[in-house]
């Protein structure tokens, strides 16, 4: 997501707080904004930081609480920087019985990496998801955006590639 500017827009190279001042003044006059602010503040960062949470409140007038509360809650935002590579296994009901759990038990064997963990390098994040809408095909995976099914140990290992 692309945020336009506007007369609060910050001077280039202000920094991070400035730019997440800005992103939250442009959207704030949405319904729920919050929402928006957040999922904006991620595309253009990859991540919600800790610094980023009174900024928004202020903007808001919300507590830094009632941010927190909301970036916690909700496990699309991430709080830490992730890998380059990111892959998500599907761990609903269906992907999980046709095999999802044997693929996030194997990508962890593999990788090192549970859910929510990100390699030293930071090349590669695995993270879990409750669905990808391709149950008829499960399991399903996401890496860079891009949706898999019928995935295998080997097939996962192939579409990682590098990226482990």
């Amino acid at each position: 997501m692309t945020i336009p500017a506007t007369d609060s827009a910050p001077v280039p190279g202000a920094g991070r707080p400035h730019r997440v001042r800005a992103i939250a003044t442009e959207l704030r006059e949405l319904r729920g904004a919050l929402m928006p602010i957040l999922h904006a503040v991620q595309a253009e960062f990859g991540w919600i930081s800790q610094t980023d949470v009174p900024v928004i409140a202020d903007v808001l007038n919300l507590s830094v609480a009632e941010v927190h509360g909301v970036v916690t809650f909700y496990r699309d935002f991430r709080r830490e920087p992730g890998g380059r590579t990111t892959v998500r296994i599907c761990q609903a009901e269906a992907c999980r019985a046709v095999g999802g759990v044997a693929l996030a038990d194997h990508a962890e064997r593999t990788t090192g990496l549970g859910f929510g963990e990100t390699t030293y390098d930071g090349r590669l994040t695995v993270d879990e998801v409750f669905c990808l809408g391709n149950c008829a095909l499960g399991p399903a995976v996401q890496v860079g955006g891009r949706i898999h099914g019928r995935v295998t140990p080997a097939r996962l290992d192939a579409i990682l590639g590098d990226a482990r």
